[in-house]
């Protein structure tokens, strides 16, 4: 693998850009033209002294928008620790910087969609989550770069294409690394109600790799776990319903894309242990079922499915019960093992299969049970190691018990961010080990904004994501973009009709008339057309959420 470089300068003239590596002893410069848009690796004498220079951290890439074709680099990071001797870094600021010199050319409605274009790459390049190595491979298993061929390990970072948590920790006077790096998937990418299921692919919405890393005295292990949407065709559209009821698909051929999703899965990970968490009463019982009939009827011994309904067997507060599901998994897990790699390179234990988890979100319920499980492989680690002592466990050492118990919810935190909009529920439990009264009232304020977001600002996440990811390409021929379709009348007549009527309503409870009678009257006139308004939204609930406009998303209902 070539040599990384770890700081740069960006030099800018009115005709090209100069990414200029400031490492000791390195001349390389690679040129942009703002035109032509060529890249070329020149040397430092041919910079200009005219141009104007900012540092910069790294380059994320370029994006075409309406105005033309933009530049994105990294102007801030923050070193968050090393990874088996690597030092890992998050990327704190961006800048988007035009190609061209002015945006003149365009009309004031490609002025105003290219804005808005701007605006969703910066809502995306500023929800938290990007980190990098320049000389480590973060977004693979340790145990995918042991079996990986000599040609992979020679190619370049950025030729390999595939939430990092790092801490120094001590027990029994022995010092060892442990992290937690989050992978999330770029395929089927999105927000809560608007990416659920999976595509014809077999890619599942909201999937993330998660890793558990420890290093001691050179040997290294790690214990890889997963999690997903329920790999059928599905959708749970936002209505402005609180819960909107989820709807499986009846005309699209399931078994194809879950077949699909599971065979990736085993090439990937060997077998495959389901851990459906959800309700198995309700709005949530027909996924249950279709979970559980489609592994049967896909007959494969590799993939073992276990349903365990979470908010029933932890009701009233009852969370010792999550030890009856670790229990019922151990002997699997045993089986599964981990990967270990001994001080001289040399791989002892390879690790034979994966859980993959899944609640209706893949967030909140599924992570509780992911911190249980890694626990328990990082007891039989670190015991192997010789760490802990046998007879000793985690949960007895107490400083290391709570730098767990955080970074667990720490991680549940950043994967519920880009998800759902907010922080995860439940991480009372995942940091304390218990349920709180306090957890339960925080919960409360994260489902609020969650709702607010849900339907009145995850259209717009969902386009900035699309675009970012090049789901949506912008075409600077296109005198219109999707961002200007014209809204129902509804949208603009029922709310304020509403507003209206309520207002009125209160101001005659308030401005009482000559008679009581009167007074009731007109009380009963503006707050029932309130109410029928209301209702009438409600019955229309989609044409007031705010929906994505660049891609167009299945109708699976």
């Amino acid at each position: 693998m070539a040599n990384p470089y770890e700081s740069f300068n960006l030099h800018t003239t009115s005709e090209k850009f100069y990414i200029e590596a400031c490492d000791h002893g390195s001349t390389d410069v690679l040129t942009i033209d703002r035109v032509s848009m060529e890249m070329t690796l020149t040397v430092r004498r041919d910079i200009p002294p005219s141009a104007v220079t900012q540092p910069i951290c790294g380059v994320m890439g370029t994006i075409r928008l309406v105005a033309g074709m933009y530049l994105v680099v990294i102007t801030k990071k923050k070193k968050v620790g090393d990874l088996l001797g690597h030092a890992v870094w998050k990327a704190l600021d961006f800048d988007v910087i035009s190609y061209k010199k002015t945006v003149l050319h365009l009309t004031d409605n490609q002025m105003q969609d290219n804005k808005a274009f701007l605006s969703m790459m910066n809502s995306v390049l500023h929800t938290d989550g990007f980190y990098f190595a320049t000389d480590y491979d973060l977004t693979h298993t340790l145990q995918r770069l042991a079996n990986t061929s000599p040609e992979f390990q020679e190619m370049s970072l950025l030729e390999r294409v595939r939430e990092k948590l790092s801490f120094s920790c001590c027990i029994n006077g022995k010092v060892f690394e442990w992290n937690i790096i989050s992978r999330r998937s770029c395929f089927r990418a999105g927000v809560r109600y608007y990416v659920r299921g999976i595509d014809s692919e077999g890619h599942a919405a909201n999937f993330v790799e998660t890793e558990q890393i420890v290093q001691y005295n050179g040997s290294k292990a790690s214990f890889v776990q997963t999690r997903g949407s329920i790999p059928f065709y599905w959708s749970q559209r936002p209505n402005l319903k609180y819960k909107p009821k989820p709807q499986i698909s009846k005309t699209i051929n399931h078994m194809d894309g879950f077949q699909r999703h599971f065979d990736s899965q085993i090439i990937l990970y060997g077998r495959q242990v389901i851990l459906n968490l959800i309700n198995q009463k309700g709005s949530e019982k027909p996924l249950e079922l279709a979970f559980d009939k489609m592994v049967t009827s896909l007959g494969n011994s590799m993939i073992k499915y276990v349903a365990f309904d979470f908010h029933k067997e932890c009701s009233r507060m009852r969370w010792h019960r999550l030890q009856i599901l670790v229990d019922m998994v151990a002997e699997m897990q045993d089986e599964f093992g981990y990967f270990l790699v001994d001080v001289d390179g040399k791989v002892l234990l390879q690790q034979e299969g994966t859980f993959r988890s899944n609640c209706m979100d893949c967030l909140d319920r599924t992570n509780v049970i992911q911190s249980l499980l890694a626990r328990r492989s990082l007891q039989s680690q670190l015991q192997r190691m010789g760490v802990l002592h046998m007879g000793q466990q985690i949960e007895d050492q107490a400083d290391f018990e709570k730098i767990y118990k955080n970074a667990w919810a720490d991680n549940a935190n950043a994967c519920a961010k880009q998800y759902a909009g907010t922080g995860a529920l439940k991480t009372d439990f995942t940091r304390t080990g218990k349920r709180t009264q306090w957890g339960l009232l925080m919960d409360g304020w994260n489902s609020m904004i969650r709702y607010y977001k849900n339907n009145f600002s995850d259209g717009f996440r969902q386009d900035s994501i699309d675009l970012f990811l090049g789901n949506y390409a912008v075409d600077e021929a296109d005198l219109t973009t999707p961002l200007r379709e014209p809204k129902d009348w509804k949208f603009l007549t029922l709310p304020i009709i509403m507003v209206v009527a309520f207002s009125m309503c209160i101001i005659c409870l308030l401005m009482a008339g000559d008679t009581w009678t009167e007074t009731l009257a007109y009380v009963l006139f503006w707050g029932t057309a309130s109410v029928v308004t209301a209702g009438v939204i409600l019955f229309n609930g989609r044409d007031f959420v705010d929906a994505p406009k660049l891609v167009q998303k299945e109708k699976l209902d």
